[in-house]
């Protein structure tokens, strides 16, 4: 066994052995809560949110909700000094001091009816609201017109956060998806398919998250977490939602979600239906040079892609609360895809360096792939005295894909006829699985103090095959190719640990973590004969501090080692060809990236921030566009760049313009440098760019049903993966009215209102000359509609508690 492998088992059993000596420190004595609440006419008030606060901080300790007696009862609170609120919407809050040394019955409790609030009662569109700390930005969507569309939707209105191609990038990083903590485990382009494919009418909060602490993996650099909302009372509610967006095709999206908690269970359920058919339009230029680099030819392509897919996706969330300190949980999303068809058209005129006919080639590439993604989680939590936890997670995805792709191109002289036609047909499978366990202990050492640790073990495996045929295309005839087949098998194991502990004091606050990751991973492909072993023990240290000078002005500094692990689509060494000059590879050779992140900031009135950051890469993983001009062929392929350095300045500042009128303001500048050793040259590039955000939301009539949002979003020109990219214009407008007693939403969402989002890059470099416009399919307008059914006041009455009380809250009942 190796050395670092034998570092990593003693690591994970002695922080098993903290996990279970800390508890036996969490033992106290217990006391409990309990009252009536009854309105004017003494008549009981069912589903009032009952919440016991530290007396000191308001720091919530416990909470449930009264059954339909109006009875309560909260159990197993230590001894103290507290403060008991009871509220419901339409009715004054009540606050109860409680000085906790026995059992305390409140007796009956009357609450009496708020004129003003009454008025506000079922308002069900909301207006976003952000709220900024030093490690991350928290973008409040639960309510808005935001959440009638997809999560990759919601994801595009975010703030700080990029959607583009489908790619999700945070400024020039790519971020790490969480759902509820929950890390999802797939490809860029897996993950976008997964968002648009997935309702957001459930979302809470979207939190980016750019100084991870040591409890996420070391490959979380940032971290996109999507938090989904949950019932905090006890009922049923329901709603039925359709959605139908017109670009260049029409998409149409509906499904339908239900909620239901008693005082033993919490369950969710979510499924809905996509389909679509989406457009895109390529025009892209190559210019192949000579020895002396000059051009000797030019290739221009004009390429038409379309796909049509349907899509199913189920979501399932059950808690079952087997005491009131222990939960357990499943969690299950699954995505099926049984039909997506993909189609490219591409038409290629060469001409010499005098710009004079050389010929022309036609390639009709036409693929159908059948898909499904079913992730499983397993929680157990257990809350002990004082605000300590420990939890237990499994997870399990299974995920298996087919494509089956069919190429005919024409090749024609330079008069234009045809000089001959080739064909050939690929089968492509897929299967993977992944398969976690994770274990965390968080420990309240006091009220300004904590401390969590953890162990985490993930392996994912990965069996791949790639089957190519030559066809004739006189007789149909086919024939094996073993040069363009293969299969790949992927074995990754992580073992992990880590520790993070924060500390509060009058002006200060404190939080430093350690993560220590043993990687192995073996990749081997059969007919290549290509064997990859990674095996390497890094440490991954997090730290943040913060000092109030005063209540209006504080200052604060962060810092974060990341890496990025090369995954098993960028080590698959198969090629994929597009036709017989565009292909797609992977690497087999690609070392892991380490990413060192700088942060130095302030916030002035809890209304602006700036930062100064700087952020270097080592070995950054980027795909580059290859082309070899001997050959006229352009290969796709990741590689690892030498040296990749990002620094810049950013400001920021959300405020209420009025009541009715919410404005978020960003601007970034910000140089981007990549530089690296091909073995024919040095390349080292640098550009200075500007992201910059404007965002508008408003409400509107007495009840503030009608909401209306408006943002761009200008990314200037950028370098990305050694390319320049062009400017580009980011605009997105919605509106969104209550119908019908408050249970309808209807709403309006248009993207790219000034056709300014597509993408134009160019790459010149030592002996690369190319260039490349995208017109993407982003340039819609979406019509939806939602209905509500049920109790819908359980929504309402969940909103009498303030944001971050609903966020901290730990239901009893």
């Amino acid at each position: 066994m190796q050395p670092n492998s034998l570092l990593a088992i003693s690591l994970m059993r002695l922080f098993v052995l903290l996990l279970l000596v800390i508890p036996a420190l969490t033992v106290g004595q217990n006391f409990s809560v309990s009252g009536i609440v009854v309105d004017a006419n003494n008549q009981p008030i069912s589903f009032s949110n009952v919440v016991v606060m530290r007396h000191t901080d308001s720091t919530i300790v416990k909470g449930t909700s009264t059954d339909d007696l109006g009875y309560f009862q909260i159990t197993n609170v230590l001894k103290g000094k507290y403060t008991v609120s009871i509220s419901f919407i339409g009715y004054t809050t009540q606050s109860i001091p409680v000085d906790l040394e026995a059992d305390a019955d409140l007796g009956t409790i009357t609450l009496t009816e708020d004129a003003e609030m009454l008025s506000e009662i079922n308002i069900t569109s909301t207006r976003p609201t952000i709220k900024r700390a030093p490690d991350r930005l928290t973008f409040n969507v639960e309510n808005t017109a935001l959440v009638e569309g997809n999560i990759l939707q919601v994801l595009k209105s975010t703030p700080g956060v990029l959607v583009s191609d489908g790619n999700i990038m945070v400024k020039s990083s790519t971020p790490t998806v969480y759902i509820n903590d929950r890390k999802v485990q797939l490809s860029q382009a897996e993950l976008t398919e997964l968002l648009e494919s997935s309702s957001a009418n459930s979302i809470k909060s979207v939190e980016v998250i750019t100084n991870p602490s040591a409890r996420y993996d070391a490959d979380s650099g940032v971290v996109l977490n999507i938090v989904m909302g949950k019932n905090l009372v006890t009922g049923y509610r329901g709603s039925v939602f359709n959605n139908y967006t017109q670009g260049v095709f029409p998409r149409y999206n509906l499904g339908t979600s239900h909620f239901f908690k008693n005082e033993k269970f919490n369950l969710n359920l979510n499924y809905s239906y996509n389909g679509n058919k989406i457009n895109r339009d390529n025009d892209d230029t190559v210019n192949f040079l000579d020895n002396n680099n000059q051009v000797e030819e030019t290739w221009r392509s004009l390429v038409n892609r379309n796909t049509w897919s349907e899509t199913h996706n189920l979501n399932l969330n059950f808690d079952y609360y087997l005491s009131d300190k222990t939960t357990l949980s499943v969690t299950s999303s699954g995505v099926y895809m049984p039909y997506f068809k993909y189609r490219i058209n591409n038409q290629t005129s060469i001409v010499d360096s005098n710009d004079a006919f050389l010929g022309r080639f036609t390639a009709d590439n036409i693929s159908r792939d059948d898909k499904h993604n079913i992730g499983t989680d397993l929680d157990l939590v257990h809350r002990f005295e004082k605000g300590s936890k420990l939890s237990f997670n499994a997870h399990f995805t299974t995920y298996d894909y087919t494509r089956n792709q069919n190429v005919e191109s024409e090749f024609f002289d330079s008069t234009n006829n045809l000089d001959r036609t080739s064909e050939f047909r690929s089968n492509a499978n897929q299967g993977t699985q992944i398969y976690t366990s994770q274990l965390d202990f968080s420990l309240t050492l006091s009220e300004t103090a904590s401390f969590e640790t953890g162990a985490k073990f993930s392996n994912v495996q990965t069996d791949s095959d790639l089957s190519q045929f030559d066809i004739d295309t006189n007789s149909g005839d086919e024939q094996f190719d073993p040069q363009n087949s293969n299969v790949f098998d992927y074995d990754e194991k992580v073992f992990a640990a880590y520790a993070n502990y924060s500390k509060s004091w009058e002006k200060f606050n404190l939080n430093f973590g350690m993560r220590v990751e043993q990687t192995n991973i073996e990749g081997i492909s059969d007919f290549g004969a290509v064997r990859n072993t990674q095996d390497y023990l890094e440490w991954f240290p997090n730290a943040s501090i913060q000092y109030d000078v005063s209540e209006n002005f504080s200052v604060y500094s962060n810092f974060k080692r990341s890496l990025q692990r090369p995954d098993f689509t960028n080590l698959n060494p198969f090629t994929f060809f597009l036709n017989e000059n565009y292909v797609v590879t992977g690497n087999p050779n690609l070392l892991p990236s380490f990413k060192n992140h700088f942060v130095i900031g302030t916030t002035l009135f809890n209304l602006f921030t700036v930062e100064a950051y700087y952020i270097k890469y080592d070995g950054n993983i980027v795909e580059l566009p290859r082309q070899d001009n001997a050959t006229n062929i352009i290969s796709y392929v990741p590689v690892n760049l030498d040296k990749t350095v990002d620094f810049g300045f950013d400001f920021s500042t959300y405020f209420n313009a009025t009541d009715r009128w919410n404005i978020y303001v960003v601007t970034s500048f910000f140089n981007m440098q990549e530089s690296t050793n091909f073995g024919d040259g040095f390349v080292e590039l640098n550009q200075w760019s500007n992201y910059s955000v404007f965002s508008n939301d408003f409400t509107f009539l007495k009840d503030n049903s009608l909401s209306v949002s408006f943002s761009l979003l200008l990314f200037t020109r950028n370098l990305q993966n050694l390319m320049l990219v062009d400017e580009r214009l980011f605009s997105t407008f919605s509106i969104s009215k209550t119908l019908f007693n408050k249970n309808a939403v209807l709403s309006l969402s248009i993207e790219d209102l000034f056709n300014y989002q597509d993408v134009n890059t160019n790459t010149r470099y030592l002996n690369q000359f190319n260039s490349n416009f995208t017109d993407v399919d982003n340039r819609t307008i979406m019509l939806g509609f939602r209905y509500k059914f049920g109790n819908t006041k359980l929504e309402t009455n969940e909103r009498s508690l303030s944001r971050d009380e609903r966020q901290r809250l730990k239901v009893e009942d």
